[in-house]
């Protein structure tokens, strides 16, 4: 009967438009929830066929959420305060999960306020763990990029103690040219790298350079004795390198290294431009430049130099805090200045991002709406890139939902009184039969 579809018309309608009403409430509630999606509702028609008249179909609401949306930044204060810009979601995981020793299950968000716990962990204040790939001693090795099972939860001991060894030292020098002629008084120079050994403590290598002064008559020796002593050995004289250096002369290469013969400790790699001498803590690989190259020592008219060398490696430091790049790389920082790479965390994508299923906390896991996923490299592919020290803001028009809350207070409106009209109309029908 066409009066009993108005009916149904009608309760459709409240329906529909509590619907719409419950995803406005939600939005509104989290119009400054950082990172929240907007949610949105569709209505669509119902139609009934019939063959003696027309009968209502009524409506029917579905809702969306936009997950794919990115809402603007704003900055924060903190380094560990991350979000995302352009595509890409940020691998998470439950807290719970996490301490209670499960493998989590791999959840995914755009943004995130992490700190360390108690516990060491790189988390959010509603329980989200930050998860990364490891880094081992200082590199991130191969990684499973179609599933979460090279992911690991974040987490630093703070209590922790860093100390990096030297493993290579680069000098920059310059020998006088004037004190390889036979006129010369030769003088000897000296410089002292420093070099932490391996439990962090500072030691120096004494590298002295000793002419050959020609005999009278002779010309330039262009010709040097490189000694390498060890600070950490028994009184700090025994030699672990001796190598003699020769330079050039020619107009085209003049004052660059010729040749390199080894008297004691490796033989000089031609290749890298470097020897290799073996310390108290082991070996150190020494850049002094490669043959014919104007970058490496030189020995030209000039005074001497040598104050300048660089060298890896670090002194025992205290663990002070975590820092996050735009390409995801996680650095423990430590007093002393100095960092090391922890994890790397990647961004994770997906073919329809809308088709994920939502969970508490703005979090995300995949589902065969959206499809598979692949985890790049943050600034790679169709990855976009970490911003640091920013949050995302929640995606949600206040303006439009207030305005939608009033259309569709009034539709509710409507379609009661539709009911209701339709009651009056199914009571007169029933007083025609007294």
């Amino acid at each position: 009967m066409t009066i009993s579809s108005s009916l149904n018309a009608g309760v459709s309608g409240l329906m529909a438009n509590a619907t719409k009403l419950a995803t406005i409430s939600d939005n509104i509630a989290n119009a400054n929830t950082s990172g929240y999606k907007q949610v949105s509702t569709e209505f669509y028609s119902m139609v009934l066929g019939s063959e003696s008249g027309y009968s209502a179909g009524g409506v029917t609401a579905s809702t969306t959420r936009g997950i794919s949306e990115s809402g603007s930044h704003i900055s924060t204060d903190s380094s560990t305060d991350i979000s995302v810009t352009g595509n890409g979601f940020i691998p998470v995981a439950d807290l719970t999960e996490v301490e209670s020793g499960e493998d989590p299950a791999m959840l995914l968000t755009s943004t995130g306020s992490f700190s360390t716990n108690a516990d060491g962990y790189l988390s959010t204040s509603s329980g989200l763990v930050l998860m990364g790939w490891p880094a081992t001693n200082g590199e991130i090795g191969t990684v499973s990029r179609d599933s979460d099972a090279s992911l690991e939860p974040i987490q630093f001991n703070p209590s922790q103690v860093s100390a990096d060894p030297t493993t290579a030292i680069t000098l920059s020098v310059n020998l006088p040219a004037t004190e390889t002629e036979e006129t010369s008084a030769g003088n000897s120079y000296e410089i002292n790298p420093e070099y932490f050994d391996n439990l962090g403590g500072s030691e120096n290598l004494t590298v002295e350079f000793v002419p050959t002064v020609p005999a009278a008559g002779s010309p330039a020796s262009n010709e040097w004795t490189m000694i390498i002593t060890d600070s950490a050995t028994a009184g700090g004289a025994t030699t672990i390198g001796e190598y003699t250096l020769t330079f050039n002369d020619s107009r085209t290469d003049g004052g660059t290294l010729a040749s390199v013969a080894t008297t004691t400790g490796t033989a000089y790699d031609a290749t890298s431009g470097s020897v290799i001498v073996t310390t108290a803590s082991g070996e150190i690989e020494i850049t002094i430049g490669e043959i014919g190259s104007a970058g490496g020592m030189t020995q030209v008219d000039a005074d001497f130099t040598g104050v300048t060398s660089e060298n890896d490696g670090s002194a025992a430091a205290n663990f002070e805090g975590v820092e996050i790049d735009e390409s995801g790389m996680v650095y423990a920082l430590y007093d002393n200045g100095t960092s090391r790479l922890a994890y790397q965390v990647p961004l994770a994508n997906m073919s329809n991002a809308d088709g994920m299923e939502t969970f508490n906390s703005q979090t995300y896991a995949i589902s065969n709406d959206s499809g598979a996923f692949y985890l790049y490299d943050a600034g790679n592919g169709p990855a976009g890139s970490i911003d640091s020290y920013s949050l995302e803001e929640s995606t949600v028009d206040i303006a439009g939902q207030l305005t939608d809350m009033i259309v569709t207070q009034r539709a509710y409106s409507s379609n009661a009184t539709v009911i209701q009209t339709v009651d009056e109309m199914l009571q007169e029908t029933t007083g025609l039969k007294r």
